[in-house]
């Protein structure tokens, strides 16, 4: 995990630079607002890190994972003084924030307390393994990667917007056309959601009436979207962001700019996260591995499973 951790930090920092090097210079505009960003992004991730020291809880970051992008496509609208482009990038932004903020907090993930509330379950079986027995590992661990990676992804994931600031062209059919395509991938992340939590809800449910049907004996969902991919949520997210650059292209005319990094960097994050999920799943769930073999982690492209 180590190993897998210094490959992502290595490439947050240095895959953005040498794009950064090779593109286009911001203007002075784009600079102040890129300041204000990292001024913002710099102080919620050692709060993330203070807090999650403190309270033992490491999913402070999960957080803000759905909170942060909105303010920060809101202060680059301000920068660039109410642009209709921006305005409609921050206003897509708003409605998949929101969204994915009430998904997390109807599983327990916010409180009253806002540093406690339910902590990823992954965080504890990784804190758990022999790499981490030494405690200076695990807080280094949760200073470069659970806060300050996870939430400067979150911040590079936004950036297209920061290309297209100051760039003031009429909004086209592209436009539109993108953002029906991100509002059509947020509800499938909707309803990928949805049926997860019907899913566990019921199942555990079930668990505590002790009288459990075979259908939930399997352990996992595995109907409606996710008989047709493992992951249907992390493929809409990922698509998400991936499709948001494209606003970036459209501003400049530019198919590659150094802001694709954001959503490369986001594949490869959730690439691993799925690979230490489902390395989970398979010891938990006998017909985890079969389900593995038949059905395509992101894209429906192995077939549907079938029990």
């Amino acid at each position: 995990m180590w190993k897998v951790a210094l490959l992502l930090i290595f490439t947050l920092l240095t895959v953005p630079v040498v794009c950064f090097y090779y593109d286009d210079p911001l203007n002075a505009l784009q600079a102040n607002a890129l300041c204000t960003l990292l001024w913002v992004y710099g102080t919620a991730s050692f709060l993330c890190f203070v807090l999650s020291t403190i309270t033992k809880n490491y999913s402070q970051v999960d957080k803000l994972w759905s909170i942060m992008p909105i303010p920060y496509l809101w202060i680059m609208v301000h920068y660039g003084s109410y642009d209709p482009r921006l305005i409609l990038m921050a206003v897509l932004v708003t409605i998949w924030g929101i969204r994915l903020s009430c998904n997390f907090a109807r599983r327990g993930g916010y409180s009253w307390k806002f540093w406690t509330g339910e902590e990823d379950y992954r965080w504890s079986i990784l804190q758990a393994k022999p790499e981490f027995a030494q405690k200076w590992k695990w807080v280094l661990f949760n200073f470069l990667f659970i806060s300050f990676y996870q939430m400067g992804l979150v911040l590079l994931t936004t950036l297209p917007a920061i290309r297209v600031l100051g760039i003031h062209t009429p909004i086209g059919l592209f436009d539109i056309l993108l953002a029906i395509v991100i509002l059509l991938l947020i509800f499938i992340e909707f309803l990928s959601d949805q049926q997860q939590y019907n899913y566990q809800t019921e199942k555990y449910r079930q668990i505590e009436s002790g009288n459990v049907e075979p259908y939930y004996k399997i352990g996992f969902v595995h109907t409606g979207l996710w008989a047709w991919m493992r992951h249907p949520n992390y493929m809409a997210e990922q698509a998400i962001w991936i499709v948001f650059y494209f606003y970036s292209v459209i501003a400049t005319g530019h198919w590659i700019n150094w802001t694709i990094t954001g959503g490369l960097l986001l594949v490869l994050l959730f690439k691993g996260s799925s690979d230490f999920s489902e390395a989970i799943s398979a010891e938990k769930y006998p017909e985890y591995k079969k389900y593995q073999k038949t059905v395509g982690r992101f894209l429906p492209l192995k077939g549907k499973f079938r029990r």
